[in-house]
C-alpha cells in the first residue's frame, strides 16, 4: 500500500507543500529524499523526530529552518521600539 505524505518547508514568503507517495514502511528520511530536501531538524505534527522514524500514512513531515534570531532577544528589541 502507497503512503500519502506531506512535506511542508515554511518559507517566510509562505509555505511549500510537497505532496508525495511513498511506499509501505518509507522513513523521514525517504521522504526529504524524494522531495529533494536536505535538512537536519524536521518533525511530525508539530513534534520532532529523527529521520529513520517510519511514516504512517497521512503523515505531515514539517521542515524546521534554524532560527535567525533568539526570540527573547526578538522581542527585546521589538520592545524597545
Amino acid at each position: 500500500m502507497a503512503l500519502r505524505i506531506e512535506v511542508v518547508y515554511a518559507q517566510p514568503d509562505g509555505a511549500q507543500v510537497i505532496e508525495l507517495r511513498l511506499a509501505d514502511g518509507a522513513t523521514v528520511a525517504d521522504a526529504l529524499t524524494a522531495a529533494a530536501i536536505r535538512t537536519q531538524r524536521v518533525g511530525i505534527f508539530g513534534k520532532t523526530v529523527k529521520p529513520d522514524r517510519r511514516l504512517a500514512d497521512g503523515d505531515r513531515v514539517e521542515v524546521y529552518r534554524p532560527l535567525r534570531m533568539d526570540p527573547k532577544e526578538a522581542r527585546r528589541r521589538r520592545a524597545r521600539r
